[in-house]
C-alpha cells in the first residue's frame, strides 16, 4: 500500500512525499536520498524493508516533486525533516540515510536526537581527506577520452539535454563496481534522476566545506541513539578506509559490502537487503 501527499513547511515550501505501508503503525522508517540537487531515487530501497514498518520518503525542497526557488542551507533541510516528522505526526524516526543523505542525517541527529530511535548511515558521510583518493580512483577507471570529455561538458556554459544526459553517466558510471553494469545503471540515472538542481549541489556544498562534519564528530557521537550503524560498499571510489576512520571516530560498527560501489543495493541487493532487514528489525522490534 503505497500512500503520498504534499507538507507544507513553515516558509511555505511544499514537500512531495510517498510512504509504503500502513503508516499508522509505528515506529517508521525515513530514507533520506542524496545528491544534494537529486529528486529522491530509493524506490527500489523501500521494499526491502517496508513488511517490518512504514517507510517514508521524500524529494528534498528544490528536486522532484518539491519544487521551490531559493537558498538552500543544511539548517533549513534539517528544518524541513523536522516539519515532515511533524506532519507525518511522528514522534521520532528510524533514519536511513544513502550518500548526501547521511550527512543530513547526521546533521539531524545533533539538532533533534530526541526524534531519531536509530540511524544506519549508508555510504558516508565521508570525512577527513577522502576527496583526493576519490578523484584518484575515478581517474583510474576512466580512459583519457573519457576524462576529457567529461572535462569539456562540465565547462559548458549550456548544455543540451543529450549533452546533460552523457555528462551525468560519465560522472556517475565509475560509482559502480562493475563498468560493464556501471555504464547502464549510470545512463538510466541520468535520465530518471532529473532535474539536477545544480544551485543546491553548490550551496550545501560550499558549507559542507566551510562547515564540515568533520568538525562535530565529538558532538554526533554524544548524540548518537544506541541502535547506529554504517554501511559502505567495498568497491565504491569513495575511500571504504575513510568510512572505516568515521567507525572508529563514533564508535559504531561498520558492514563491508563487498563487489558493490556506491549503491549498493545495484550490485549486491541480497547483502543488503539481509542487512536493511537485520537493522530495522532490531529497531522496531519486529
Amino acid at each position: 500500500m503505497e500512500t503520498q501527499g504534499f507538507a507544507l513547511m513553515s516558509d511555505e515550501a511544499q514537500l512531495h512525499w510517498v510512504a509504503l505501508r500502513d503508516t499508522t503503525r509505528q515506529l517508521p522508517v525515513v530514507m533520506l536520498h542524496g545528491g544534494p540537487g537529486l529528486p529522491d531515487y530509493l524506490g527500489d530501497v523501500a521494499p526491502m524493508v517496508a513488511d517490518l514498518a512504514p517507510v517514508y520518503r521524500y524529494d528534498q525542497r528544490g528536486t522532484g516533486r518539491s519544487p521551490w526557488d531559493g537558498r538552500h542551507s543544511f539548517a533549513r533541510h534539517v528544518t524541513d525533516l523536522a516539519e515532515l516528522l511533524d506532519a507525518w505526526e511522528v514522534p521520532k524516526a528510524v533514519l536511513i540515510g544513502h550518500s548526501y543523505g547521511t550527512d543530513l542525517a547526521s546533521r539531524f541527529c545533533m539538532t533533534h536526537p530526541d526524534r531519531v530511535a536509530a540511524i544506519l548511515l549508508m555510504c558516508g558521510p565521508f570525512v577527513g581527506d577522502w576527496r583526493t583518493r576519490y578523484q584518484a580512483e575515478r581517474d583510474h577507471r576512466m580512459s583519457a577520452a573519457q576524462q576529457e570529455r567529461l572535462r569539456v561538458l562540465k565547462e559548458l556554459q549550456r548544455r543540451t539535454e543529450e549533452q546533460e544526459v552523457e555528462l551525468l553517466t560519465l560522472a556517475w558510471f565509475t560509482d559502480h563496481a562493475r563498468p560493464e553494469h556501471g555504464w547502464r545503471w549510470a545512463a538510466q540515472g541520468a535520465q530518471r534522476r532529473r532535474p539536477i538542481n545544480w544551485a543546491m549541489n553548490g550551496e550545501l556544498g560550499r558549507e559542507g566545506r566551510t562547515d564540515p562534519l568533520d568538525e562535530h564528530l565529538a558532538e554526533l557521537h554524544a548524540c548518537l541513539p544506541v541502535r547506529a550503524e554504517i554501511l559502505g560498499g567495498v568497491d565504491d571510489p569513495r575511500p571504504i578506509s575513510a568510512l572505516e576512520s568515521l567507525a572508529l571516530r563514533l564508535d559504531l560498527p561498520l558492514t563491508r559490502i563487498k563487489g558493490a560501489g556506491h549503491e549498493p543495493w545495484l550490485e549486491q541487493p541480497n547483502a543488503v537487503r539481509a542487512h536493511l532487514r537485520r537493522f530495522v528489525q532490531g529497531a522496531v522490534g519486529a
